[in-house]
């Protein structure tokens, strides 16, 4: 090699896993061959070939090479045998497609390079730096930061997924340090994917901040008794060890042995025939006929039938070996087609799947009804044989514990219609449809639908069948319908709970959003077959043609998305998220609100007359401050009244020219003194009070059960927590003394009590453990009251003995700032100057600094990713976190601070959920999991068990994070039993 030439030395085994998570699973037509990573790779392979030779990368190769791990068994592994000891075996149906991407290299005529005892990154940092004598340049095509320290003015680096060039620049600006401290940076980052150690608590910001203040990772060991800050100095002090090793193992070699020399690297046309031969074999069609193309070969003349191709090097067998695999892709329909479309970017990667999948246009006119028992059978059978099959219902109701079957549709990744199994095929079994004569209605079953009862046994077998995955959109309703026939479903994945792991802040995660989104499919809308408004009718009055194309195509799609959205799961590296606090969660709650939970009518009927009577008297009362009667629930006659005739100070108009009386208003007019507006703030309470819950509750009260059943939503929140409705529990005001009242009516059955377990400031707890803040991580540790240790910190106050309203602002203060609070909130809420409070915050940074660097790296983790994460891995994305609008902008960025307190401690009471019915049914108890509400949860104990039950129930609470996380502060529970919510609350 000499001056002007160029290298491109491409990371082949990267490619791979790119290639593998990059597109569905594809098999070979005549064998069923897994051939889904060849195309992959063999696409983006010659897409890259291709740019480089228009320049559309920016340089033009004149060399060229393509680089794989021989196996995990390394040098690295003899200086720290943990290394890489956390990766799994590689997926099974990725194992056989090693061989033949090495084959489809040499295909390629491109030299393929492995060397044993060598990782890749080793043998690249070689060559590399053996061109780089020469004089010249070199591009390494990859994203892999650990080959950022090769980087110099000639060596570069190209990601082809996003198409960009990273230099010296681009990685002093993702990691503040230049190529030549990305060794340091690294050693006192550590690595989780490799299991490089590292130093505990020391990350990429604060590793570039350090190696910034000393020069060097040698001068910042020798020094590092000069650290200011106390733990992160006994930290890199106790881990010196650690680093060093670390430094041996993110060092790349360059003295690896070159099996080729330099010279033997120059870029040679592309065999045509050769190639064409090799994509014949693997049955890439598309890619065939582009290479044809390319090539000016006539493909039909090039014969594929002798060719012969390993499928796994007999040498070393798979290049990443069991060290040193990626996480496996979900288990999905194996698909053969050539949809070997090019490299796709990481914000096409689902719609590249989707296309693959989505296979040929939704077609609702191809759909089946089946209407006898032989025919059910057949498809039943299909479902076993495929190993999954979507799954839907079609009810007279919303209402899950109220509603009755009308039928259920089926959808199978078609393999024998289509062997590539891209084609789905739906069918609607209707069990309940009645006919109707002209305007009346129910005129008694339609012909030719199968019996409910033998339609039940056959689904019985179905759903209950664990070698079948069940695939639904919101399954919740479908599963806890079922369990009411006698069914319970198992084996399963959820859509929309997909999505939510996946796209939580982003994106819409209901069925017609995410087909528009990934499917470019907008399904048929439910009034289209069963009308709106008083035109509507239920679904057992919608004709069976209709219902048939409505509801098939629901589990269609639903099977599509399925196919998207699951290879996400293991691409983003968010399967665990899904498996341990989505999934498993969804049996959980359809068994809480199955149960349900007693309300005295009696205690609601007469709060309902106690609050008429206080509201009543609240009336009087504002009729005779304001001079004259109005409608107080009239926004425009109340504002006329406050600053038209009374002139109230802090009047402001809304848009449509009325005066704003907003709750904040109001509550602003009151604090400062004002009589009128506090009554008229007490008479809304009162009124939303009676007619929100006391005057709402007995219509939710179920005929049967005589018990209220909320429904939870699993993925209406961006943090993770869980929300109700109908009716909505998680709202009932528990501040005031009559929202307490309300509470008073859920109570226990005869022989049993309620049960409340209630985490004690569990967010402030999540902040000390993330923010690694030692006063708060003491005081939780020592038991002491963390609001008034704030009090005593900020304001030079003794704990014991402290005034109550001194308390009152550190407390305000300590949740405040979770929230993002401002001088001006903080102000409102403690009733002081906006100075005043101002100086509040500051202080309060003063004292606890981890706060507030917690929450400056959080935003600029956030601005850098697009989104920020629980501890348990779950992620809110804030797509507007870079909005031009201040306004967005700054709301964005509180959010992001706020979401991973809020987000870990939503997952903590997940996972306590999960776990608490196995661990009661361990212990012998019968207590019952009603309510989830916050950071609580309600139990109905029996009488006897209560003393048993609580220890049990507080234990796994407080060790609901074990053994996935240690937490740095102890959880702690609040546990108490009454006849009643509010009194065992």
């Amino acid at each position: 090699m000499k001056t002007g030439d160029h290298l491109f030395l491409v990371d082949g085994s990267g490619f791979i896993f790119r290639a593998f998570h990059a597109l569905p699973p594809l098999t070979r037509k005549s064998d069923g061959l897994p051939v889904g990573a060849v195309s992959g790779f063999c696409n983006m392979l010659w897409k890259l070939l291709t740019d480089a030779r228009d320049t559309s990368v920016g340089v033009t190769p004149t060399h060229f090479a393509v680089i794989f791990d021989y196996s995990s068994k390394t040098f690295r592994k003899e200086i720290y045998p943990e290394y890489k000891a956390n990766r799994s075996a590689p997926p099974e149906e990725l194992v056989p497609q090693f061989g033949l991407i090495r084959e489809a290299t040499r295909a390629f005529n491109l030299p393929c390079i492995e060397t044993e005892g060598f990782e890749a990154d080793d043998i690249i940092a070689t060559y590399a730096r053996h061109a780089e004598k020469t004089g010249a340049d070199v591009t390494i095509v990859s994203s892999d930061k650990d080959l950022m320290q090769l980087v110099t003015a000639n060596v570069h680096m190209y990601d082809s997924m996003k198409d960009k060039q990273i230099s010296i620049p681009e990685v002093i600006e993702k990691w503040g340090v230049p190529p030549e401290k990305m060794i340091d940076l690294q050693s006192l980052t550590g690595d989780s994917t490799d299991n490089v150690p590292g130093v505990p608590g020391i990350g990429p910001k604060t590793a570039a901040q350090l190696l910034e203040e000393f020069g060097d990772l040698d001068t910042l060991l020798s020094r590092a008794e000069e650290i200011k800050q106390v733990k992160r100095r006994e930290n890199i002090i106790a881990n010196t060890e650690l680093v060093r090793i670390s430094r041996q193992l993110v060092t790349l070699r360059t003295d690896a042995p070159m099996e080729v020399d330099l010279d033997g690297l120059i870029l040679e046309p592309q065999d045509g025939p050769k190639l064409i031969a090799f994509l014949k074999a693997m049955e890439f069609t598309t890619l065939t006929r582009r290479v044809a193309e390319a090539t000016g070969t006539d493909a039909s003349a090039v014969d594929a039938a002798g060719i012969e191709v390993e499928t796994a090097d007999e040498a070393h067998g798979p290049d990443v070996g069991e060290g040193d695999a990626k996480p496996a892709a979900a288990k999905a329909p194996a698909a053969s087609s050539d949809t070997d479309s090019g490299d796709p970017t990481p914000a096409d990667l689902a719609k590249a799947r989707a296309e693959a999948f989505a296979g040929a246009k939704i077609d609702p006119s191809a759909y089946v009804t089946i209407r006898d028992l032989k025919t059910l059978d057949e498809w039943i059978a299909a479902a076993r044989e495929t190993g999954i099959v979507a799954f839907d219902t079609e009810t007279t109701s919303l209402d899950a514990m109220q509603a009755d079957l009308v039928g259920f549709s089926l959808a199978l990744a078609d393999n024998k219609k289509d062997p590539s199994g891209l084609s789905v095929r739906a069918a609607y079994v209707p069990l309940a449809h009645q006919s109707g004569t002209g305007d009346l209605l129910g005129g008694g079953l339609v012909e030719n639908q199968i019996p409910m009862k033998d339609a039940l046994a056959r689904l019985k077998d179905l759903l209950e069948d664990e070698t079948v995955l069940k695939v639904a959109q919101n399954l919740k309703y479908d599963y806890l319908l079922m369990k009411r026939y006698g069914i319970e479903t198992k084996s399963f994945d959820d859509t929309m709970l997909l999505s939510y792991v996946l796209d939580a802040g982003a994106n819409s995660h209901g069925m017609d959003a995410l087909s528009e989104r990934w499917l470019g499919h907008t399904p048929i809308p439910y009034k289209e077959v069963a009308g709106s408004g008083k035109s509507s009718v239920t679904f057992d009055m919608v004709a069976i043609d209709k219902a048939t194309a409505y509801a098939a195509e629901d589990a269609d799609v639903t099977l599509r998305l399925w196919m998207v959205l699951k290879p996400r799961l293991a691409a983003d590296r968010l399967t665990r998220v899904y498996e341990r606090l989505e999934r498993p969660l969804l049996p959980v709650l359809a068994r809480m609100e199955e149960r349900g939970i007693s309300v005295d009518r009696q205690i609601l009927s007469r709060l309902s007359g106690d609050f008429a009577q206080g509201a009543a008297a609240l009336e009087d009362e504002i009729f005779k401050l304001a001079g004259e009667t109005f409608n107080i629930g009239s926004p425009k006659q109340l504002g006329d009244i406050l600053f038209g005739k009374m002139g109230l100070p802090g009047g402001s108009k809304t848009k449509t020219g009325q005066w704003s009386t907003s709750a904040q208003v109001l509550e602003d007019l009151a604090a400062t003194g004002h009589e009128l507006p506090r009554k008229i703030v007490d008479w809304r309470q009162l009124t939303k009070l009676k007619s929100t819950y006391t005057d709402a509750l007995p219509g939710f009260i179920h005929p049967q059960t005589k018990r209220v059943h909320t429904s939870y939503s699993l993925a209406a929140t961006t943090t993770g927590r869980l929300s109700s409705s109908d009716p909505n529990l998680q709202n009932i005001p528990v501040r005031t003394a009559e929202g307490r009242k309300i509470r008073t009516a859920f109570v226990s059955t005869p022989g049993h009590k309620l049960l409340s377990a209630d985490y004690s400031q569990i967010e402030l707890r999540v902040l000390a453990h993330v923010a690694e803040i030692p006063q708060l991580k003491q005081a939780f540790a020592d038991g002491i009251d963390i609001h008034a240790m704030t009090a005593s910190e900020m304001f030079g106050v003794p704990v014991e003995g402290m005034p109550s309203e001194v308390r009152r602002r550190a407390k305000a203060i300590n949740f405040g700032i979770i929230y993002g609070i401002s001088a001006f909130g903080l102000a409102n809420q403690l009733g002081i100057e906006r100075s005043e409070a101002g100086d509040y915050i500051k202080k309060y940074f003063e004292r606890f600094p981890g706060i507030k660097d917690y929450m400056e790296a959080t935003k600029a983790a956030a601005r850098e990713q697009g989104y920020v994460e629980t501890i348990f891995g779950r992620r809110i994305h804030y797509p507007e976190i870079k909005s031009s609008n201040p306004q967005v902008r700054a709301f964005n960025e509180r959010a992001a601070i706020n979401a991973p307190i809020q987000g870990s401690a939503a997952d903590i009471i997940r996972r306590a959920m999960i776990q608490m019915e196995p661990v009661l049914e361990k212990a012998k108890l019968s207590a019952r999991m009603l309510l989830q509400v916050h950071d609580e949860l309600i139990f109905e104990v029996e009488d006897a068990e209560v003393e048993k039950t609580i220890p049990v129930v507080v234990s796994t609470m407080e060790n609901a994070t074990m053994p996935a996380l240690s937490m740095k502060v102890p959880l702690k529970v609040d546990a108490r039993a009454a006849t009643n919510w509010d009194e065992a609350h």
